[in-house]
C-alpha cells in the first residue's frame, strides 16, 4: 500500500488529509489542522488545540466533544521540557500519514511534529484513532544534549538527585532538571488524582498493582505509576494519562517518579532517554503517553482506556487465542525433553483440550543457564552456530516428528527462545533469522521470549529490532509470549504490541502456588490491563500436596481442577504442568475446557473488568466481560466462605432487568433487577465454586 506523506516547515491555513488515498469513513474524523499559529488534533470525540510556537507546542485547551466541555489551559509554557533546551530555532515541521489496513495496527492518523531546540531535535508522533476519546504521543530525539541536561543526568546517576528535599530552592531545582513529556495546565482547586503503580518481576513480587490517591495542592506531589487518573471534584469529569513505559522502578533514565502534580500543572516526566543515548544522525525513540477522556463514570473511563489498549494491540482470534501447555511448571526443567516424551505429552494434552503445546528450554542444542545440565550459559550464544538447532540426542529426527504428531492432534507447537543478551543484543539479527527460519521450516509461530535484560537504550532499540524483524518477515503471524517474571523488561504498557505476557512462575514444589493468589493478581491487573493479553497459570494440584502446611485451607488440593482452570478463563489459560503427570480424574476438566474453547473468542471480545471483592480466598469475586451495552459474560467465584448467597457489585446498569444464563460451573438461570451500584444477588451452593454466565440486559 502506498502511503502519501505531507511535510511542511510552516503553513498558512491548511487541512492535513490525504486526498488521493481512499480513506475509510471512520478515519475521516481524524484530522490535524494548522491554521495560522493554531494546530488542532481531533476526531469525533476529542480535540486538543495548541499554539504552534514553531513546533514547540503550547496547549490552549482540550475539548470533550460528546459532553461539550472544554478545559482551558492556565499556563503559557510549552507542553514538554528538556533541561537546557528551551527556545525553538526554525519554524518546525508538520507531517501526517494515514495508517490503514495494516496487519498489526488499527486504522489511525499519525501526526508528526518536529522542532529544533538549539542542538536538540525533538519529534513527537501523535496517534489519533476514530471513535476513541484519546490522543497518544511518542517521543523521538536526535542531536547533542545541553550541558545542563548532562549535568542533571550525571547527578541523578551519582545518586545526588531526588533525595531529601529540604527547601523550596531544592524543590524548584529538582523539577527544573527532569525531562517532561507533557503538561496538563488544568484550572481549578479541586482536582483529585489517583496514581496506579504496577510491578512485574513476579518471581519477586506478588502485589502487582498499587493505587495512591492524592489531592492536588499548591506544592508539587511526586507520584509513581504508569497511570494517573484525574477527577474534578466540582464537575465530576475525569481525564487519564497512561505513561507508555516499563513499570516505574524498571524505566531507563528513571527520574524517580512519573507524574509531577500540583494545582494548575500535571506533568508526565521521564522520557526514557539519557543524554548519552543521543545520536547526532539517528532518531532515538523514547517513551510516550496517552491522554484520555475519563467521562462521567468510572466505567466510561475504563472502557475508553481498554478501547485504546485494544486498538494499540489488536487481537486476532486465530493467532492470539490459545490454551497453552508448557511442562516447565512441574520443575523437571529440561531433563525429560526428547522426541518420545513430547509426543506422549501431546497425546495427553489433546485429551485435555489443549490447543498449543510449547517446548520450553531444552529443545535446543545449546544449554542455557537454567538447564539441568551443569555448565549451561546464556552468554556468548553465537559462538556456537548450532546453539539454536534441535538437540540431536533429544530430537534425532529434528522437530518434524513432533510437529507432525501435533498437527494430527490439532495442536499447534510452540518453542521457548532466549535472545542473546551479549552487548545489548548486538546479535539481534541472528536471533531474528533463527525464529524466521523456524517459522518457515516448521510453521512455528508461538515463541516464549525469556531471560531478557534491557539495561540500556541500545538494548531496548536492538530488542525492538529483533521483534519487528521477525513480525515483518512472517507477515505478523508470529506471537510472542513475553516473560515478565524477572529482569529488566517491558512490563504491561510498553512494547506490548508484540503478543501476550507470561505473567508469573508459580510452583507447588516451593508452595508458592495458591489459587487465590493467582486470581488476585489477575483481578487487580484486569482493571487496567486487558486480561486477554495475559497468560495465567493453572497447575497440577495433586503434586506436592504434602508440602503444604497441614490445615492450610487455601492449598491447591482443596480446589477442584475445574476451579483452577476457571481462574484462567478471562485470560489466556496456561497449563503449567506435564500432562503425563496428571491423574485420570484431571481429564474430567476436558468438558469445561471444551465449553470454554467454544466461547473463548466471544468472551474475550468484551472489555473484561473485575467485579466483587478483591480475592482473599474467603470472599465473593469475579470478572465481567462487557461485550456490548446489552450483553456480556459474568464469571463469579465463591471462595471458601460459608455464605451461599452474596450481593456482588458489577458494572451492570442499575434499575435494569438482566437475564443470567449459566454456561459452566454451578450457577442457575435467573432474572433480576440490578440494584444500585450494579449490585446482583448471586447464589452458589458450595464453597470454592464458580459460575460462568452469559447475561443479557432486557428492555
Amino acid at each position: 500500500m502506498r502511503i502519501n506523506f505531507f511535510a511542511l516547515h510552516f503553513a498558512l491555513p491548511f487541512l492535513l488529509i490525504l486526498s488521493d488515498q481512499v480513506v475509510s469513513q471512520p478515519l475521516q474524523s481524524c484530522r490535524a489542522t494548522l491554521n495560522n499559529d493554531t494546530l488542532v488534533l481531533e476526531n469525533n470525540l476529542i480535540a486538543r488545540r495548541f499554539r504552534w510556537n514553531n513546533g514547540q507546542l503550547i496547549t490552549l485547551n482540550l475539548t470533550d466533544k460528546k459532553r461539550k466541555q472544554t478545559w482551558d489551559w492556565v499556563s503559557k509554557d510549552p507542553d514538554y521540557a528538556f533541561p537546557g533546551h528551551a527556545t525553538p530555532s526554525g519554524k518546525g515541521e508538520l507531517a501526517t500519514r494515514q495508517i490503514q489496513r495494516q496487519p498489526n495496527q488499527t486504522d489511525h492518523l499519525e501526526v508528526s511534529v518536529t522542532t529544533r531546540l538549539g542542538t536538540l531535535d525533538v519529534r513527537r508522533v501523535f496517534r489519533i484513532y476514530p471513535d476513541l476519546g484519546t490522543l497518544s504521543c511518542t517521543f523521538y530525539l536526535r542531536g547533542k544534549p545541553s550541558d545542563e541536561w548532562q549535568q542533571a543526568a550525571g547527578q541523578a546517576a551519582a545518586g545526588l538527585d531526588f533525595k531529601n528535599i529540604e527547601s523550596q530552592a531544592d524543590l524548584n531545582k529538582r523539577t527544573a532538571t527532569v525531562p517532561a513529556m507533557d503538561r496538563l495546565a488544568l484550572a481549578g482547586n479541586h482536582w483529585r488524582a489517583r496514581a496506579v503503580e504496577f510491578a512485574d518481576m513476579t518471581d519477586r513480587n506478588n502485589t502487582l498493582v498499587t493505587e495512591v490517591p492524592y489531592n492536588l495542592y499548591r506544592q508539587p506531589g511526586f507520584l509513581k505509576g504508569n497511570l494517573l487518573w484525574l477527577t474534578d471534584g466540582l464537575t465530576g469529569s475525569s481525564l487519564f494519562v497512561l505513561k507508555e513505559s516499563p513499570v516505574s522502578v524498571i524505566q531507563l533514565a528513571n527520574p524517580g517518579f512519573d507524574f509531577l502534580v500540583k494545582n494548575g500543572s500535571v506533568q508526565t516526566v521521564g522520557a526514557g532517554i539519557l543524554p548519552t543515548d543521543l545520536s547526532e544522525t539517528d532518531w532515538v525513540r523514547g517513551y510516550g503517553y496517552t491522554l484520555g477522556l475519563g467521562g462521567a463514570t468510572e466505567l466510561e473511563g475504563l472502557r475508553t482506556l481498554r478501547s485504546y489498549q485494544d486498538a494499540h494491540r489488536p487481537r486476532r482470534a486465530d493467532r492470539d487465542e490459545m490454551i497453552l501447555m508448557n511442562t516447565w511448571g512441574d520443575r523437571n526443567k529440561d531433563t525429560k525433553i526428547r522426541e518420545q516424551f513430547i509426543i506422549t505429552e501431546l497425546q495427553k494434552a489433546a485429551q485435555l483440550g489443549i490447543t498449543r503445546f510449547q517446548i520450553d528450554d531444552g529443545w535446543e542444542w545449546g544449554k542455557s543457564v537454567n538447564s539441568a545440565t551443569p555448565g549451561g550459559s546464556s552468554q556468548d550464544i553465537w559462538k556456537n552456530p548450532k546453539y539454536w538447532t534441535p538437540d540431536p540426542d533429544r530430537f534425532p529426527n529434528g522437530l518434524k516428528p513432533v510437529i507432525d504428531a501435533a498437527k494430527k492432534l490439532n495442536i499447534e507447537l510452540g518453542l521457548w527462545f532466549s535472545p542473546s543478551v551479549d552487548s545489548s543484543f548486538k546479535h539481534w539479527d541472528n536471533d531474528a533469522q533463527t525464529l524466521i527460519g523456524l517459522y518457515k521450516q516448521y510453521g512455528i509461530r508461538t515463541f516464549k521470549i525469556d531471560l531478557v535484560q534491557i539495561n540500556d537504550k541500545t538494548a531496548e532499540v536492538n530488542f525492538r529490532k529483533f521483534l519487528d524483524t521477525v513480525l515483518a518477515a512472517t507477515n505478523y503471524e508470529v506471537i510472542f509470549n513475553m516473560d515478565v517474571t524477572a529482569g529488566r523488561r517491558n512490563g504491561y504498557h510498553f512494547m506490548n504490541e508484540y503478543g501476550n505476557l507470561f505473567l508469573e512462575n508459580r510452583y507447588t514444589d516451593w508452595t508458592n502456588y495458591y489459587p487465590y493468589w493467582t486470581l488476585r493478581n489477575l483481578w487487580n491487573l484486569s482493571k487496567y490491563v486487558p486480561p486477554q493479553n495475559l497468560q495465567i497459570e493453572f497447575l497440577n494440584k495433586w503434586r506436592n500436596a504434602d508440602k503444604y502446611p497441614p490445615g492450610d485451607r487455601f492449598a491447591p488440593a482443596n480446589y477442584s481442577f475445574d476451579y483452577l482452570f476457571a481462574i484462567t478463563m478471562m485470560a489466556q489459560p496456561l497449563a503449567w504442568f506435564e500432562a503425563t503427570g496428571l491423574p485420570a480424574e484431571a481429564f474430567r476438566t476436558a468438558k469445561l475446557i471444551q465449553t470454554y474453547r467454544t466461547n473463548q473468542t466471544r468472551i474475550h471480545a468484551g472489555h473484561i473488568l473485575p467485579i466483587g471483592d478483591e480475592p482473599s480466598g474467603k470472599g465473593w469475586t469475579g470478572f465481567q466481560s462487557v461485550v456490548t451495552d446489552q450483553d456480556g459474560f459474568l464469571l463469579i467465584f465463591r471462595e471458601d466462605t460459608p455464605f451461599t448467597k452474596a450481593v456482588i457489585r458489577t458494572w451492570l446498569p442499575a434499575g435494569k432487568r438482566v437475564s443470567l444464563q449459566p454456561m459452566a460451573g454451578a450457577g442457575k438461570a435467573v432474572e433480576q433487577i440490578v440494584a444500585q451500584a450494579g449490585k446482583l444477588l448471586i447464589t452458589l451452593p458450595s464453597a470454592n465454586n464458580f459460575a460462568l454466565y452469559r447475561y443479557t440486559v432486557l428492555k
